[in-house]
């Protein structure tokens, strides 16, 4: 008998994160997940009046694919499934993985071939702004290893965390994202030698609560494009293609990266910075506030939702808050400001806004975990 926990899920989906209508479309791409999962998915599509399309992708296969793939390959394969998602009104991605280093050993010119001519003409021009989209991973072993739980406690957090009350949530976020979207300045003290200053003024704000990815919990915008001076440092450590990087120090000068170190990895790091002119830049500025996600596990749908976190992202912008900057990359990196991972501050021209980890001012205090749970 399947998980019950599925059709929860799965209804959340459908209804809340994609608010699929009758007639509607819907592409179902599946990563390493089960067959139940994706048979609630096409149930309560059918139940909302929409046609469920489903793609089954398997990580391994996928490897095989990039690993030497020519660009004639990526152009024909780019150009049947980009056709797919014209005809399609809503996407949801399910994203599982039994190997998160499956794809350590695609060398970077794949990676950066396969972005540029299939995920960008797929995804980021097609699907992005044309569908009504939600991205999730699905727990697996190798998610479990990562967060260091067993396979049993980490799915009950899993589901936790991807059925809270995003509604709720959707309420609490909204005077953050008035706020972001009227003040000028920010700067950001935290960990080390932590300290960023930059505009976000007419670039806009996005309030995260379950619409496009689950879990969620952000409200995001982007830097002015030149505005970045100073130093941030951060304490959490991130996947790239399946290569870990840790303890990530950028420098800022009027917007670029002028200089960029990792532990031992530092060569790597500033190669993915030079993969186009956008790179250097901040493409998106986010506060991540998910109050059941409280340590970093190496998966971004998670890592940057983290209760008391912000994350920096060098590369591309999003359209909907966007300050023009466009690569081929959109890495984002995530610094946690709660006191037992050394505590920081935001400030919005001035104003504390929040300090190791909570949110300060008293409309946003229902943005804090204890009330988000409540």
């Amino acid at each position: 008998m399947p998980d019950p926990r599925y059709a929860k899920l799965a209804e959340l989906l459908i209804n809340h994160s994609t608010s699929l209508q009758a007639d509607e479309h819907v592409l179902i791409e599946v990563f390493d997940a089960p067959d139940d999962m994706v048979i609630a998915l096409i149930k309560a599509a059918r139940r909302a009046g929409g046609h469920p399309h489903v793609a089954i992708r398997s990580n391994r296969v996928m490897r095989a694919l990039n690993l030497d793939a020519g660009d004639a390959n990526f152009d024909v394969w780019a150009d049947y499934d980009r056709y797919r998602m014209t005809k399609m009104q809503a996407y949801i991605g399910l994203r599982g993985s039994m190997n998160v280093s499956e794809a350590v050993d695609v060398p970077d010119d794949q990676s950066k071939k396969q972005a540029r001519l299939y995920g960008k003409p797929v995804h980021f021009e097609q699907r992005i702004p044309h569908t009504k989209w939600c991205v999730l991973r699905w727990p697996t072993p190798s998610m479990a290893q990562l967060a260091q739980m067993s396979t049993e406690a980490f799915e009950d957090f899993y589901f936790d965390v991807c059925t809270l009350d995003y509604a709720k949530m959707d309420r609490a976020v909204q005077p953050l994202a008035q706020r972001m979207r009227s003040i000028d300045r920010v700067r950001i003290e935290g960990p080390g030698d932590t300290d960023l200053a930059f505009s976000i003024k007419d670039i806009g704000a996005v309030p995260c609560s379950g619409s496009h990815n689950i879990p969620d919990g952000e409200c995001f915008t982007a830097p002015v494009r030149d505005s970045v001076n100073g130093v941030i440092h951060f304490n959490t450590p991130t996947l790239y293609n399946g290569t870990t990087f840790d303890n990530i120090r950028l420098t800022f000068k009027d917007g670029q990266v002028i200089e960029a170190t990792a532990d031992d990895r530092s060569d790597q790091i500033n190669s993915i910075l030079d993969t186009d002119d956008g790179a250097r830049y901040v493409g998106e500025f986010a506060i991540g506030f998910n109050p059941y996600i409280t340590h970093a596990m190496k998966d971004i749908l998670f890592d940057e939702k983290i209760a008391g976190s912000l994350h920096f992202t060098p590369g591309r912008a999003y359209d909907d808050a966007d300050n023009g900057n466009r690569s081929e990359i959109h890495w984002d990196l995530v610094l946690i400001q709660r006191p037992e991972f050394g505590g920081g501050t935001i400030h919005f021209d001035d104003e504390l806004i929040r300090k190791d980890g909570l949110f300060t001012p008293d409309d946003l205090a229902p943005l804090n975990p204890d009330a988000l749970k409540a």
